[in-house]
């Protein structure tokens, strides 16, 4: 047990500790990671500075606490506020929080990632992505933590082969209390948040606060905010205008209400949040230098200088004249990147409660239910004509010529091209075609438990036992819906009334419906000898996809034939194409719809120790297994490959964590030095292609890495802090990659390892470092006082990363040259400096809680490379984010 003393001034660090140290995901884990501690007040300074922390666990940890969250940029997700780590990279779409973004943690790419809210898990069910934009507002989070190695024991995952972020919400205060935060900046940016503690208001103690928050600001390129027409359908659709292209929208509403029980830390509470986002794709290009006429998109290279990073998208008119007896054919307008929409509404419903059984038996219950409706892509042609589906005899006229024993016609979203059978513009004919929206549209419900027995033996020894389910329905259409004539949507979410072929079926890109579910029971032991911590756990996990796939699939990377309810169409299409080729002289059988399930067991050990040298200095060491099970995409991609073959049963990826490292905590030094060694066996790499708008996956096969993390804050004097930090990373993929078979000019040339036409074709990969992650990084913070006023100064320098795992530099055809080179084997490093001032106004007798903000980011506007998805080969360009330029906000914060 320890006894810690605090400085009567440390009121923040005091309140913290008498609430619990929230190091960990799940109530079970926050309490099994606290050691036991009596809080005396007014003698030593508390443990953090600055709103940094290095808790005293086994693992290689960093916390962030209000302190520093607050001073970041109003609204910023807590992805960017975590960049400020060691190990952290994050690449952040806009300055705001509110489009997205790229995070990996040791090159740890969000996928792997696992990020809790309250205990709730927050990887998509699916595919296993993070959402930036969809995280809590940041004035309620109480602390984020990051395993920057491993995961906890009890996290209801089966995505997380890595690290963990996790943030908890702040309780609800016993005073009652009000904040109101104002802020306004560039690009129109503009955000209300309120929130309301009740205090006390029973005679039980129950509290509550309720939040929400609003915020509004044109996309930072594309200049595209403003339609040019008036704003017509362009079909009969139903109109329902839910957003405005080149502008993002977003509002929150958070709720928790907290009931002590009794006066032994028993509580019981239920929280609730929502989040609806409304915004555009935007700034994001191929990774070229070189400019290529064959391609449309805007931009078309990565600008090459400021000048070039401000391009606009032109305004635009659908094809609105409607001939009788003429082909109609439709324009591109609505159909560029910056053009789509990317909505989203999120909710959740979060129960934390903690109940003492019996002396020293404690029972933590933690269920939660989460909601998504949400899509993202772009925009299709449209066929009013039918589609000749038997290939023997060449694509017929389906308008001229009826159905034979060579002509089958058919409604269907086929080809990738939905062919409705009917008048889709009104003019009486079936000749035209029209442009529509066609997005990759989700839809779960999530129901959660994670519920554990601790009991405390004396008070250098604890166990505890756990389980934790999750399950998940995870249904994915690709409905049609109309545009308005300036290329925006009549409805961002076309599943809302997706339009129908001439029999009354609803077109679809894509049809299936998976259940994922996971059980997990396992147990933690803590024991304290002296100076040593020992901490042993384990858990076992059992993982189940079932898969539904409605359409029938003619690719190895997913490619469908959907139908919908036309049973008629769907027998004709396999009747007429049992194989699809796949090769020179290869053909592969097609794969009609049908269910396949899919299970995966592991245990997953997870042991480490912490050595005390004196009061403040020790040394740590941990191991973890982690394992990330197939996704859906990577499973319905599999659905090509007939049920019993290799192809078909994808593995899963484990990881061995190793952590050693060195750590001081003190009222004035938070230090933490460590490395690591991560070992991949069936590393999955993927990556995505927003034109096609598929993951495409690749096996890595064993993959090494290692590197070594350090930070350190201090504060000298009580008005000024200090805080750096840095990271290298080292990968080293151990195999070459198949990919693709070898066809005659490689055999030739001796290229790709090929010797036979046929044969496999490999992938240069061995011996070389994964694409994505920087090599390095570092920055640091410096925080001072000085009256009323309150000077902040951040910088951050990410390394180079390797634009593909052959670490060499892209090629292309380009205007008829083959083998150019368009882009480097790796962009080039970066440096962002942020810069954040406070003028506290309780001297204007407006109380010690009220102050003006002023942030800038990217101050110097640095034109930098954002974030990507790395690439296995070197003639496939990756999409790539460009950077957020320099940005003004200023917020006024209210609250008594």
């Amino acid at each position: 047990m320890q006894i810690r003393y605090y400085l009567a001034a440390g009121v923040s660090a005091v309140s913290m500790a008498m609430s619990g140290a929230a190091f960990a995901q799940s109530t079970g884990s926050v309490e099994f990671d606290e050691e036991p501690v009596i809080v005396v007040t007014g003698a030593a300074a508390a443990r953090g500075v600055a709103g940094v922390q290095s808790p005293d666990t086994t693992k290689a940890k960093a916390v962030l606490t209000q302190e520093f969250i607050e001073r970041q940029v109003p609204g910023q997700t807590i992805n960017d506020i975590i960049n400020q780590l060691p190990g952290v990279s994050f690449q952040n779409n806009d300055p705001f929080g509110s489009a997205g973004g790229k995070l990996s943690i040791r090159g740890f790419d969000n996928t792997r990632i696992n990020q809790t809210f309250d205990g709730v898990p927050l990887n998509d069910s699916g595919n296993y992505a993070l959402y930036s934009n969809q995280q809590l507002d940041a004035e309620l989070i109480e602390q984020v933590n990051v395993n920057l190695g491993s995961t906890d024991v009890d996290s209801p995952t089966a995505a997380a082969s890595g690290s963990t972020v996790n943030y908890r919400t702040r309780k609800p205060g016993e005073e009652f209390g009000v904040k109101l935060v104002g802020a306004a900046g560039d690009f129109n940016f503009f955000r209300i948040f309120g929130m309301v503690d009740t205090g006390t208001f029973t005679s039980f103690g129950t509290r509550a606060f309720f939040s929400a928050s609003m915020s509004r600001n044109d996309t930072v390129f594309g200049n595209a905010n403003m339609p040019a027409f008036p704003a017509t359908p362009t079909t009969a659709a139903r109109p329902s205008i839910t957003s405005r292209t080149g502008e993002i929208d977003k509002q929150q509403y958070n709720a928790r209400i907290y009931q002590p029980l009794g006066d032994n830390g028993d509580y019981i509470s239920v929280s609730g949040h929502y989040n609806e986002n409304r915004n555009n794709f935007f700034g994001s290009t191929g990774l070229r230098n070189v400019h290529n006429i064959a391609s449309n998109f805007v931009p078309n290279i990565f600008p090459q200088n400021k000048d070039d990073r401000d391009y606009g998208i032109a305004r635009c008119q659908t094809n609105q004249v409607a001939r009788p007896g003429l082909a109609d054919v439709a324009n591109s307008c609505g159909s560029t990147f910056d053009e789509r929409f990317n909505p989203s509404n999120t909710g959740n419903i979060r129960i934390n409660g903690r109940f003492t059984l019996a002396e020293g038996l404690i029972l933590n219950v933690d269920p939660s239910f989460q909601y998504v409706k949400a899509n993202g892509g772009g925009t299709v042609v449209g066929q009013e004509v039918r589609r000749d589906v038997n290939p023997s005899g060449g694509a017929a006229n389906c308008n001229t010529t009826a159905n034979s024993a060579t002509v089958s016609c058919q409604t269907g979203y086929i080809g990738g091209t939905p062919y409705f059978g009917r008048d889709l513009n009104g003019d009486g004919d079936l000749l035209d075609t029209v442009r529509l929206l066609a997005p990759s549209q989700t839809q779960t419900r999530r129901f959660g438990l994670i519920a554990g027995l601790r009991y405390e033996i004396n008070d250098d020894h604890t166990a505890r036992i756990f389980y934790s389910f999750d399950r998940a329905r995870h249904r994915q259409t690709g409905e049609v819906g109309g545009l308005l004539s300036d290329g925006s949507p009549i409805d961002v979410f076309p599943v809302n009334d997706g339009l129908a072929d001439v029999g009354g079926n609803i077109l679809q890109k894509r049809d299936r419906k998976s259940i994922a579910s996971l059980n997990m029971i396992g147990g933690e032991y803590r024991g304290e000898f002296g100076p040593l911590t020992v901490q042993v756990g384990g858990s076992y996990k059992m993982f189940k996809r079932d898969l539904n796939n409605y359409c029938a699939t003619s690719s190895a990377t997913g490619f469908v034939e959907c139908f919908g309810s036309n049973a008629a169409g769907l027998a004709a299409w396999l009747a007429a194409n049992p194989t699809v080729t796949t090769g020179p002289g290869v053909t592969s059988p097609v794969q009609g719809p049908q269910q396949r399930v899919r299970k995966y067991n592991k245990f997953t050990p997870n042991l480490g120790f912490t050595y005390d040298l004196t009061d403040d200095i020790s040394v740590f060491a941990n191991y973890s297994k982690g394992v990330q099970v197939p996704g859906t995409d990577n499973l319905y991609n599999a659905f090509f490959f007939p049920t019993d073959s290799d192809a078909a049963n994808p593995v899963p990826e484990t990881t061995d964590n190793f952590d050693v490292g060195y750590r001081v905590s003190t009222g004035r030094v938070q230090a933490q030095v460590g490395v690591w060694y991560t070992i991949f066996n069936d590393r999955l790499a993927s990556s995505f292609d927003p034109e096609t708008e598929r993951n495409v996956y690749r096996n890595l096969g064993r993959v090494d890495k290692y590197g070594i993390d350090a930070s350190v804050s201090v504060r000298p004097i009580p008005e000024v802090a200090v805080y750096g930090f840095a990271s290298y990373l080292k990968s080293d993929i151990k195999d070459n990659v198949q990919n693709g078979v070898c066809n005659a000019t490689q055999v030739a040339g001796g290229l790709n390892l090929c010797t036979v036409v046929g044969g496999p074709a490999f992938a240069l990969t061995a011996g070389k470092r994964e694409s994505g992650s920087p090599t390095f990084t570092w920055g640091g913070r410096v925080q001072g006082e000085l009256g009323p006023v309150e000077l902040g100064m951040q910088i951050k320098r990410t390394g180079p990363r390797y634009v593909n795992d052959q670490n060499i530099p892209l090629v292309q055809t380009v205007n008829g040259v083959a083998n150019t080179v368009v882009y480097g084997a790796k962009t080039p490093s970066y440096t962002l400096v942020d810069l954040n001032a406070r003028v506290h106004l309780d001297w204007a007798g407006l109380g010690d809680k009220t102050y003006f903000q002023f942030n800038v980011s990217n101050v110097f506007d640095k034109l930098y490379v954002g974030g990507f998805d790395g690439q296995l080969a070197d003639n496939s360009v990756p999409f790539v984010q460009i950077g957020a330029p320099r940005t003004l906000i200023g917020s006024l914060v209210v609250a008594f």
